[in-house]
């Protein structure tokens, strides 16, 4: 279950509290080995820049970074909310997500906890004097390090919290999952077309009830593989389940089989990016929904948002299940396509449906359906073709 692992692993990378343990570890570990050390300079230099000199300096960061840290926190959870108050609630968690924000946190944080320790290693006589001044040049490079943190959290805070900040986030991450559709529209799969189930086909059934958010494609194969079936996926990544009902079916296999490839495909409360490049094109027309709801009232952002998804299909559009010539990694499993419909009904509808009063928002959908119709993939282009004629008839309004 490597593959899974690694899932649990990344997402954990992806939490503020995993930067601050790590670089809080890094710099006690730092603290630790000073005496260790034997500078090559002379003990007068060792006396100057020595326990004395470097003191006071530990002292102020220690009082210093701990209300920094705490005001800090606070703008950053004030700002989160406001986000998720303007565009969408699920803006929330990939919010959380943001990388400025862990690094200049955990920059404080661990500063903080490097001057509080020192403070005290300095009390009980822990340092040498060569480890004292191994301290003092740590120390340089701690408040070095906390200045350039300060001034990133400046710039940062300008645009954190803000609509264009809050599209641009849902905007990458987005282009970033329909791009690993893009190589591998089936996970590395095969793609699974309409094929008649076997009479005597076995379901797989869900572990749990929720989102189905990963599937260990890697494993599935080697379970397959092993005793020579074939597995069908019956549900995508974003599609919810109930625990029970079949989320895959193979050619073969026992109790023992089926629990196992259960087990291979994560399956939680929420949604997830990792497999699921719809979930960030719904984000987008969740914005403009609210945007366009009568308390904001505020067609810009929705047009603003189409123009971002026009952007996002035309540019990273995966291929569907009929344009994959390449040989399948995990030639035992076959999962469900991501389509170009399918894609494209998750953005434009929902947007359809609070923007019909407006005309300024049906005339800017026109222009990107228009523009998607002509797009060089076929799949997409028919798609576009046909939404449009939606538009205009009037079905989504």
């Amino acid at each position: 279950m490597i593959e899974k692992a690694l899932l649990h692993l990344g997402r954990i990378a992806r939490q503020l509290w995993f930067r601050v343990v790590v670089i809080s570890l890094a710099s006690l570990l730092a603290l630790l080995l000073a005496p260790l050390a034997k500078p090559l300079l002379p003990g007068s230099v060792s006396e100057d820049f020595g326990r004395e000199a470097v003191l006071p300096v530990l002292t102020i960061l220690a009082s210093g970074m701990l209300a920094v840290t705490t005001f800090s926190l606070n703008v950053m959870v004030s700002a989160y909310r406001t986000a998720a108050s303007m565009a969408t609630p699920r803006v929330y968690r990939l919010l959380l997500e943001d990388t400025v924000t862990h690094r200049v946190l955990a920059t404080f944080v661990s500063g903080f906890i490097y001057s509080l320790t020192a403070v005290i290693l300095f009390r009980a006589r822990y340092f040498t004097p060569e480890g004292a001044l191994v301290v003092f040049g740590l120390t340089v490079l701690v408040v070095v390090l906390i200045v350039g943190a300060i001034l990133r959290w400046i710039d940062h805070l300008s645009s954190l919290g803000s609509m264009d900040h809050t599209l641009r986030l849902i905007e990458r991450r987005t282009r970033d999952s329909l791009r690993d559709r893009l190589d591998k529209p089936c996970l590395g799969g095969r793609c699974a077309e309409d094929a008649d189930r076997p009479e005597d086909a076995v379901e797989i059934p869900a572990a749990k009830s929720g989102f189905v958010r990963f599937i260990g494609l890697a494993r599935l194969n080697e379970l397959a593989k092993d005793i020579g079936v074939e597995i069908t996926l019956t549900r995508a990544a974003g599609d919810y389940i109930l625990r029970g009902q079949p989320v895959a079916w193979a050619t073969g296999g026992d109790n023992e089989f089926c629990k196992a490839a259960s087990a291979a495909i994560d399956i939680g409360d929420v949604r997830s990016f990792d497999q699921d490049p719809s979930f960030g094109l719904l984000l987008l027309a969740e914005t403009a929904q609210r945007a366009l709801s009568p308390g904001v009232n505020d067609p810009g952002t929705a047009v603003e948002v189409m123009g971002r998804l026009e952007r996002l299909l035309w540019e990273n559009m995966p291929a569907d299940e009929t344009s994959d010539t390449r040989k399948p990694t995990y030639p035992h499993v076959s999962v469900p396509p991501v389509t170009a419909g399918h894609l494209l009904h998750c953005a434009f509808p929902p947007i359809a449906r609070c923007g019909s009063d407006s005309p300024s928002v049906m005339r800017w959908m026109e222009k990107s359906l228009d523009a998607l119709a002509s797009h060089p993939n076929p799949a997409m282009a028919k798609a576009a073709r046909k939404m449009c004629e939606e538009v205009h008839d009037g079905r989504w309004g």
